[in-house]
This record gives structure tokens, sequence and C-alpha cells, in this order.
């Protein structure tokens, strides 16, 4: 797989094959511009608030219309665990209006970590589908629909989420789910860029599309000649929202709300009603759903919630179509946009919801800057700072994500240096708990215990990590064991030995412990592309783990904005002093090498079961009509 595709992957070719017969874009775009011209809700106006908004009420079909596969509302999600805090939604319109849900998945989430054991790939897609069907049960939910998608790793780019999936085979999937279960409302993800997984991102763009495109008879015209399905468009299409979630209270829910960015309709469903069913929360009940993910470190979670309803939170969903037709809001065009925030402006105008376009480029600051300086000696490799090996200026690391922590807790501070074509990196650690050592033969996603991550972007240009090196580093392994690297989430995948070849690490961990020094060797060489010594850009982070379950606390940065590991927009600069890169070196950087092997529905009894109940096809694929 490469990244070569430069557009948000929903544009289906020109010219298509005539037994799949999907839609050309002039077909996409008329279909979802009629969803929108002609409408009339604004969202400032009083007829915004319909009160039936927050309560899905589905017409009743024609008799014959709902097949066995029918479902009320369906959520659409990237990954398992995505529909985890809809559940108190999803089980209270079950228990008070009869309302069934049914969950699509488009991966199982193969590319995450794993807190549980060392399963990776395809085997841990299959742990967390049971995991997934675990926790939906609770809500009532029977019915999690998997289109077999790869789950590659955390990413910030919907494009290259797209090339990766093959959007329009997806689309097509999902079409053909809304029309195989005929749901009244469609709930899914926020599809804005800024700090959201890309699998995120493009789940939402996908089902937004669905939505519109799975009434319109032109689009996907083979799933009706051919498959037997009827066009079918919902009414309700909702979107997650997680700007309201200080809001504590059965009173918070109760006011009208807004979404600052889009202007369009916001409402909460309290999570503190009592189920009669379970004789607790819902509130309780999601929390008990989320702790099933294991493998995802949810079960440290605590397992109680609080009871007094003064401490409880909502769901919150924007509202973006009503009467199978979108909300219009104000737009505010936004100039300077980078290239990731350009293309989804582009998409929200193609679609026909340039709104949603609003204020979706943050006001990044400015990043940080440096001057690696050029050594005349290599600074020797022992995780100890010698005499003129580091002659730059310190960078202190600072608080990112997670729990606010004192110096004592953790603390860290970064020098850098080059001499010829290598570039060392000297982190120094003050750290009061040791997190979980890990075999050697798992030193893999090192966000999930103590460790060192190091972000290069060497030609200052990257729009996501798949043309970057990203190193993980843990100080310490299992029984006594060193220092062990990785790469993840950038052009190259897997153990530093065979993806940075000329890497070298050391590590001191102190005895008592009271944290660490990793010193590490980075051949400019095994970067995707010769590093600009003008446009060099980096970013190094540090993961604090405090427990023995795999999962971290608190991460602190050098350049701490957004998702600071996965933006190039946010690294700061660190121009390379003296540096002329190796001619033959190039200045494009090399294909990325990508996982894209997925976990198969055919291959999960849950999954076969299913699909023998409601007659629809593995992985949502094509049905033979009878």
């Amino acid at each position: 797989m490469t990244n070569s595709a430069q557009g948000d992957g929903t544009e289906p070719g020109a010219a298509q094959d005539a037994g799949r017969a999907g839609p050309s874009r002039r077909v996409v775009s008329a279909a979802l511009v009629s969803g929108v011209v002609g409408t009339a809700l604004g969202a400032t106006a009083p007829s915004a608030w319909a009160d039936d908004w927050s309560v899905p009420r589905p017409r009743r079909a024609p008799q014959g219309r709902r097949g066995r596969a029918h479902n009320d509302v369906l959520f659409v999600g990237a990954h398992p665990d995505d529909e985890a805090g809809n559940l108190s939604t999803f089980g209270q319109w079950r228990e008070r209006y009869g309302l069934s849900t049914g969950v699509l998945t488009v991966t199982r989430g193969e590319g995450g970590g794993n807190a549980a054991g060392p399963e990776e790939g395809p085997p841990l897609g299959l742990i967390r589908e049971d995991e997934e069907r675990a926790a939906v049960g609770l809500a009532g939910i029977d019915n999690v629909y998997y289109l077999d998608k790869p789950d590659f790793w955390y990413t910030l780019s919907g494009p290259l989420t797209a090339a990766i999936w093959d959007a329009d085979d997806t689309l097509e999937r999902i079409v053909r789910l809304i029309r195989a279960t005929t749901p009244d409302t469609v709930v899914t993800m926020d599809p804005r860029p800024f700090n959201q997984h890309g699998g995120h991102q493009l789940s939402a763009r996908l089902a937004i599309e669905a939505f519109f495109l799975a009434g319109d008879p032109r689009a996907f015209r083979s799933q009706i000649t051919r498959e037997g399905y009827r066009p079918h468009r919902p009414r309700l299409l909702l979107a997650q929202n997680y700007g309201f979630r200080s809001l504590l209270g059965p009173d918070a829910p109760k006011q009208r709300r807004t979404d600052r960015a889009s202007g369009l309709p916001v409402f909460g469903v309290f999570s503190g009603v009592r189920s009669e069913e379970h004789g607790t929360s819902w509130a309780q009940v999601e929390q008990d759903a989320a702790r099933t993910y294991v493998t995802q470190g949810w079960a440290a979670r605590p397992p109680q919630v609080p009871t007094d309803p003064e401490k409880l939170g909502s769901d919150w969903y924007t509202v973006l179509a009503a009467n199978g037709r979108a909300v219009t809001s104000k737009v505010r065009p936004q100039s300077g946009l980078r290239p990731l925030y350009a293309e989804f402006r582009d998409w929200t105008e193609r679609v026909g919801l340039p709104w949603l376009a609003n204020d979706a480029q943050p006001d990044y600051p400015e990043p940080p800057a440096t001057t690696i300086p050029e050594v005349a000696t290599a600074p020797v490799l022992d995780g100890v700072e010698r005499a003129a090996e580091y002659p730059g200026p310190e960078l202190p690391l600072v608080h990112w994500q997670g729990e606010e922590a004192d110096a004592a807790d953790v603390s860290a501070t970064a020098k850098l240096s080059r001499h010829g074509d290598d570039l060392y990196v000297l982190v120094k650690v003050v750290d009061d708990r040791r997190g979980t050592a890990l075999e050697e033969s798992d030193a893999k996603r090192h966000w999930r215990t103590d460790s060192v991550e190091i972000t290069l972007d060497p030609r200052g240009t990257a729009d996501d990590t798949s043309t970057t090196f990203k190193t993980g580093i843990f100080p310490f392994t299992a029984n006594g064991g060193g220092p062990a690297a990785e790469r993840d989430g950038d052009n190259r995948q897997g153990p530093a030995a065979t993806t940075a070849p000329g890497m070298r690490v050391a590590a001191v961990v102190s005895d008592p412990y009271r944290g660490y020094t990793i010193e590490a060797k980075i051949a400019l060489a095994d970067l995707p592309a010769a590093a600009d010594p003008e446009k060099f850009a980096l970013n190094v982070l540090v993961y604090d783990s405090d427990t023995d379950d795999k999962t971290g606390q608190t991460r602190l940065a050098w350049s701490p904005y957004g998702s600071a590991q996965a933006d190039p927009y946010v690294w700061g600069g660190a121009a390379l002093e003296g540096y002329t890169p190796p001619p033959e070196r190039p200045t494009e950087p090399v294909e990325p090498e990508i996982p894209t092997e997925a976990a198969r529905s055919e291959d999960s009894p849950a999954s076969v079961s299913q699909s023998q109940r409601t007659g629809i096809p593995l992985a949502v694929g094509p049905r033979r009509r009878r």
C-alpha cells in the first residue's frame, strides 16, 4: 500500500464496472445535494430544536419492508470500542422506547496495542471482536457487522486511511448495510480532522455520505437490481460530540446547546438514568461495558461510577440531518489551510455540508525551534552524558497528555547533537515508579509502559507520519533485559534491528529506581528521505506508566499540542548545523510499508452465526438474490 492518493478516497472512478454499478461523482454529488437543497432547518431557528431529535421515533414501515436484519438505530465506527461512549444512550433507547441498535465496525482494531497478552494483527482483531460483542450486549445490542478493513496504526490522516481501506468499497458496504437494516437513525463519529484518529474521521465521512446515498436508487444500482435491496434513507443523522463532557448532572442536557464550530444543534442523553433491567444507572452499565475492553487497558478504569447524579455526565450528539435532510448552518471560510485541512474543506463542499469545516484547522501555536550542533567526536553510546558530547541547548519536556504530575513523579529533558551522518539523542527522565517490563519479543506499542519516542520529519513537509521516522525506545525489558527499540506509525514498522539498521540505543536505569537515561544514535540514512538541514523537524516524547497493567498515566513532549506524536504540523524545527546530505539520497520520501492484514469475518464463529441469523453476508458483501 502506498500513500500516493491525494484525495479523500471517497471519489469513485470516472468509469465503473457495470456489475458493480457504483455511482459516478456526478450522481453522488446530486444525491448528496438533494438532501440539502430545499430543506430548511436553520441551526439557529427555533424549529432546529425540535424535541423529538433527542428521541428517535422510527416511521412505520410498509408491510413487509422490515426484514429480520432491521435495527432502528445504526452506529458506524472504525474500531471495536468506538461505540463505548454511547452505550448509555443506546441502552436507554432500547429500554424506554423499544428501539434496537446495530453496530457497524469497519475494522477489528488489529493495529492497536494489547494490554492483555502478546497477540497482535488478526489474532488481536478477533479478541477485540469478542470484547466488543460482550460490551454492546450489556446495552441489548445483538448485531455487530465488521467490514474486514485493516487497522494499521494511529494516524491523523483521513486520506491515508481512505487509501488503505479502499474507501469506495467501504462506502458501498456501508450503503448496503443501511439498505439491509433500514435504520431510522444513524449515529457516527466526528468527521473533523484535528487531534482525531484518521479511522474515526473516515468512518464518519463515509457514514455521512452513505446516509444520503442509501436512499438514492442511482447509487450502487446493482444492490437494487441484482441483490434485491430497496433504497432507504434514514431520518436522523447524529455525530458524537465530546465538547460538552464537562457538563454534569441531569439538568445539563435540558438546555439548548450548539456546537461552537459548526453552529449545529447538539443534544445530550443523561447517563444517570436508572436501568430497570440492570438495577443501576446507565452510566454504571456503560462503565461495566467499557471495562470489557481488556486489550485496550480499559479494565484499569474504576469499577464504580459516582452514585450522585450531579457527578454524572451525558452522551452528546450533533444533529447533522433530520427528516432525511441536512441541517444547515452558516459557513465561515478559513484561509491559510494546511493540506490536511484543505482536503477536509474540499470534502465538506463536495458533499454539501461546508459548515462542518468551520474552524476545522485550529490555531496552531508557534512550534519550538532549536539547532542541533555538530560535534567533532561521536558521543560514547552508553547512557552517560560526557563533556562536549551534547553542547546544544537542553530541551525541556512538558506535560502533554494524561494525568498532571509533579517533577518527582515524572519529568524529562532532551539534548541532541550530530556527528557525520548520525543523529544522537540523550533523554534524561526522572520517574518515581517503573511500569511493566515487557518481554523483548513484545517490545512494541511503546505507549503501554515507560518509554521514549523520537519523531523525525526529514524534509519538514510531512502531512502525516507515513513519510516520517518514529521510534519508541524502552529503557528496560523483562528479566533484567536492557533497552529495546522499535518503529511504529511511520514509514516502516517493526524492531529497529530490521527497520533502522543504523540505529543503536543505550540506557542507564537507576537502582533504586528513580528514573533512567536513554541515549540513541539514529543514522540519517535510515530516514525515508534526505534530511533537509534547514527544515528538519522533530519531537521528543516521554510515556510514563505507574502501573503493572500495561497502561500509561502521563505523557510529556517537547512540543505538546494536539496529537503531538502523530501530527507533524506540531513538531519543532531543528536545524542541522553544518550538514549536507549525500547527493544520492532521495529528496522525496520512499513509499511507506503499511501493514494491511486484517482479521476476517469467516474466521469468527460469532460473525458466521450472525450472518446466518440476519441474512446479511459476511463483511457486508454482495448477496445473491433469491
